[in-house]
């Protein structure tokens, strides 16, 4: 009989409030900030500070597709979903629908991470960059891809729309700004001058500027050329025109630039703590300005030559400065941007967005950071301040998480890091306490769960009240780091009336639980009592305790273990065998097994009766930081540095399970006490709990999967090895925007299957119809693998099947003779109304591949004259039919602009042209003021003179 074990799954995670590479941004209606939490999109209410919702990939977690960089769709209309794009690590790039929080398209294109994300003002389109170096155009209603765009030589690093002018600007780690022509698919536009990376762009709403930063110590200004906007044919194709630059005042890199959603403020993050904040006048305003400071200029130059007259007695310069014709001055970018703030945040900022609402009366804005010790804080921007509004830091750790252990009966979690321990309800991932504390190492829960345990780096132990979150008591209790703190068991296998604590100091201390009474409160007070010491030759690293209180295991530098009776402390065994010193181990509920891991990556299993190594396993690719096992089993868990769980069969010793999901080293592991999940703490923040499942496998089928996962690894990274490298032109070129994956290849073979089904079936008919003709008469049994479709139907489900943006590389991959059958039964199809675009996207992708084989082929001849003729009378009548139907919504729009209430009526337009007429009057008028004034002063100076 074949054993089957039960299945473990993720079922949470929690305590990564943002992660460090990506960045953050805002929905559409400014109420929820999304954030890259590992490999899923945190939807964060700031106000209240918790986690509305998030969104995560159906496909499992893993640290390929830990999210890089997040885009929201600008279209905040109250009656549409919003949408919001999310890039990975592995180059996919989801398509979300945050109102229903549902992943609605899985786009495969980019080679490696998706580095940057941006949508066009409408939110119809997404364009992406990547570490590739290549950008790709994505159709977001459509869910496929456009065209792919070369020409960067090294990683993309930002982009932009002009949706004015139909074009896309980029910037490259290259040095160079690139702007495309999204019509001619080509780039008209390199933009040169950078020292350095150029790391961040951004356009103003209204598309008159264009801003990038990169290591230099200058923000670059570009004006940008408009359609309208007549040049001469030596610059036609200049659409950034530099503007100027203005010095930042911190010389460390720049990270991001962004505009508000007004374009009256630009935010400038450094690679730092600091983010400057500059305020955007209007032309009004910038005018005024300009004439200010040409003013101030005449009049030090006036002054000047006054002096100069005097000692020369030459006043004929004077009189030619004061007839200097007063023109309209140049507007330079310094009249425009003017420096604000300058905003220093606690730790280093990793990204930040503007709010697109203003939240406070008198505010600018409202502007968010991500810090790299995750944390999200909020601050409000004011005319002469910057002030914190909201912070949220409670639902994590600021750094890893050292240590976990769960209550005895399984309803509380304890977690430590450098200087917090944090009470989780693990059923649900909510933050219950935050105790300041130490550097915790280890931790554990005495007796009862009132209280818990704390070892630190310093050598001090800590005593938590649980249940007031406080940290009641702190003793010395050794002079260097505690790394273990292990409970002794009692007779029946409970937590008894002591603990053990191992340190670096060369002790193993044995401690006694104690109630002291407080005299101000008169109440009782957990305290310890150190009751006996065991003095070893080295550093403890870690201590173990076998659960009938008869065995302890001591862990030393000196790569061995010495095993203990617990009663005498006389010495047992000494187990030798690991190359590297020992960091975690076990011993199993009845005592028969020790497991212990090592920093040589192997777990070796020993028998406790004669110290004899049952086995050692080459366990981890790296460092086995903790291992445990199940309680009245053998089997066990391990994690390890290189972000795995495995589960393992000691009796067989065997490998059961490969869990993924961490996205950094995992330091350690707790298990519940009946084995129904268990808990993990990684160095990536999270805390992840994995439950046990009513699933069955077997090894034999894991083993099979296993194999199957790493030769679909080496097929792909052999395919990226050996393809040839395609020659760049220097002003960019277009290509295919999918990419060859897994999905497109098992796709091909869906695809040739039916075909070869149908076209079977098709021989079977024409079989049968020749037999009734010949008086062999007997009834048609189709074949029931075509669940009751007629051949044409059949081939087309499947097409059906493939995924929008996998069906040109589909397709591309598609061998000619399958091709042609196909194309056969294109004519059929086009005659469902709901197919016709489907027709049209398969009929171009196979005439432009297989071209020079069909117009050789005698056989594609009749297809190709059939598709001719049916395919653009069907085309017609659709464009007709859309066509129809857009006159009749404008009709529409028209008739209701005619009403008083009308939602079409574009009033921010209007406002906005009121505001700027009235602004031209008062700028008139103040002009009118200021000459009159000038020319009191002048008649003055020369009455003076």
């Amino acid at each position: 009989m074949v054993k089957a074990y039960l299945r473990y799954e993720p079922r949470l995670v929690f305590g990564v409030i943002v992660s460090v590479d990506s960045n953050i941004s805002y929905d559409p209606s400014g109420k929820h900030l999304l954030a890259g939490a590992l490999d899923s999109v945190a939807v964060w209410d700031i106000k209240k500070g918790i986690c509305s919702t998030s969104l995560s990939p159906s496909s499992g977690s893993s640290h390929s597709l830990a999210v890089t960089s997040i885009a929201s769709s600008p279209s905040s209309s109250s009656s549409s979903s919003s949408s919001v794009a999310s890039g990975h690590a592995n180059g996919s790039i989801r398509l979300w629908d945050l109102s229903r929080g549902t992943c609605e398209a899985t786009l495969n294109g980019h080679e490696s991470a998706v580095t940057a994300l941006r949508y066009n003002q409408l939110g119809s389109f997404v364009a992406s960059g990547s570490k590739d170096c290549d950008i790709i155009l994505w159709d977001v209603v459509a869910e496929t891809g456009m065209f792919r765009l070369r020409g960067h030589r090294d990683q993309v690093t930002d982009l932009v729309f002009l949706d004015s002018a139909k074009k896309l600007v980029s910037c490259s780690k290259d040095k160079f700004v690139r702007v495309w022509d999204l019509e001619m698919q080509h780039c008209i536009q390199i933009v040169s001058g950078h020292h350095s990376e150029v790391w961040s762009l951004d356009v103003d709403p209204n598309e008159r500027f264009l801003v990038t930063g990169s290591a230099d110590l200058e923000l670059r200004f570009y004006l940008i050329r408009n359609e309208l906007e007549e040049m001469d044919n030596s610059s036609k194709w200049e659409v950034l025109k530099h503007y100027g630059e203005i010095r930042r005042q911190n010389k460390e890199r720049l990270a991001t630039v962004r505009f508000n959603k007004s374009g009256s403020l630009l935010a400038c993050q450094e690679a730092g703590r600091t983010v400057e904040i500059y305020r955007v006048l209007d032309a009004s305003n910038a005018r005024s300005k300009a004439k200010r400071r040409v003013r101030r200029k005449k009049e030090k130059l006036l002054a000047k030559t006054v002096e100069e007259g005097k000692e020369n007695g030459n006043l004929d310069s004077l009189q030619n400065v004061s007839a200097m014709a007063v023109l309209e001055p140049d507007v330079l970018v310094s009249d425009v941007f003017k420096l604000l703030q300058v905003l220093r945040a606690s730790k280093k900022i990793c990204s930040i967005a503007f709010c697109p609402t203003v939240s406070t009366k008198g505010s600018l804005g409202t502007l968010s950071l991500s810090l790299n010790n995750n944390m999200l804080e909020t601050y409000s921007i004011e005319e002469g301040r910057v002030e914190k509004k909201h912070t949220v830091e409670l639902p994590g750790h600021r750094s890893d998480i050292r240590s976990v252990t769960l209550s005895s009966d399984n309803s509380l979690l304890l977690s430590t890091s450098h200087n917090a321990v944090k009470v989780w309800n693990p059923s649900t991932g909510a933050c219950i306490r935050t105790i300041e504390s130490g550097y915790g190492l280890c931790c554990s829960f005495a007796p009862a769960d009132r209280y818990a345990l704390v070892g630190t780096k310093s050598g001090t132990l800590e005593i938590i009240d649980v249940g007031s979150g406080t940290r009641v008591d702190v003793i010395e209790a050794h002079s260097a780091a505690i790394r273990s703190i292990v409970p002794i068991p009692d007779d029946n296998g409970s937590v008894g009336s002591g603990f053990v604590t191992g340190s670096a100091d060369h002790d193993v201390k044995f401690w006694e639980y104690q109630l002291k009474r407080k005299t101000e409160t008169d109440s009782k007070q957990l305290t310890v009592k150190n009751i006996r010491t065991l003095s070893l030759n080295d550093d403890v690293l870690v201590v173990s305790i076998s659960s009938e209180s008869k065995y302890i295991a001591v862990a030393l530098l000196d790569c061995t273990v010495q095993v203990y009776l617990l009663n005498t402390l006389k010495k047992f065994l000494t187990l030798y065998g690991h190359k590297l010193p020992v960091l975690c181990m076990d011993i199993s509920s009845d005592g028969d097994l020790i497991v212990t891991g090592s920093a040589d990556k192997n777990l070796k299993i020993w028998g406790l009766d004669f110290g004899d190594c049952h086995k050692s396993l080459f366990a981890h690719a790296d460092s086995v930081m903790d291992v445990k096992f199940v309680h009245n089993t053998h089997y066990m868990f391990s994690v390890g540095k290189d972000r795995l769980v495995k589960y393992w069969d000691a009796d067989k010793f065997e490998l059961l399970l490969t869990l993924e999901g961490h996205h950094a080293e995992v330091w350690c592991l707790t298990i519940s006490s009946h084995g129904g999940f268990f808990i993990t703490g990684s160095h990536d923040r999270s805390i992840r709990r994995w439950d046990r499942t009513e699933e069955p496998f077997f090894l034999e089928e894991e083993r099979e999967k296993r194999l199957q996962e790493m030769f679909e690894s080496d097929l792909e990274t052999n395919e990226n090895k050996y393809a040839l490298r395609e020659e760049l032109p220097e002003e960019g070129s277009v290509g295919v925007p999918g990419k060859r994956t897994q999905e497109t290849v098992t796709a091909v073979d869906m695809i040739i299957d039916a075909l070869d089904t149908a076209e079977e079936e098709l021989k079977h008919y024409d079989q049968h119809n020749v037999d009734q003709q010949n008086g062999k008469s007997g009834q048609f049994q189709p074949n029931v693998m075509m669940r009751g479709l007629s051949p044409s139907d059949y081939v087309l489900q499947a097409i059906s099947n493939v995924q929008t943006n996998d069906l040109e590389q589909t397709l591309l991959s598609l061998p000619y003779s399958d091709a042609l059958k196909l194309m056969s039964y294109l004519k059929d199809w086009v005659q469902n109304p709901d197919k016709v675009a489907l027709v049209c996207r398969i009929t171009t992708v196979l005439l432009q591949t297989h071209h020079n084989q069909l117009i050789t082929t005698p056989a594609a001849r009749p297809i190709l004259t059939v598709l001719k003729d049916i395919l653009h009378a069907r085309v017609k009548e659709f464009k007709d039919t859309i066509g129809y139907n857009l006159a009749a919504m404008d009709h529409l729009k028209e008739l209701m602009s005619m009403r008083s209430d009308a939602p079409f009526r574009n009033a921010k337009a209007k406002l906005m042209e009121i505001r700027s007429e009235l602004s031209k009057h008062s700028g008139k008028f103040i002009d009118g003021k200021r000459k009159k004034k000038k020319q009191k002063n002048s008649s003055k100076d020369h009455v003076g003179a």
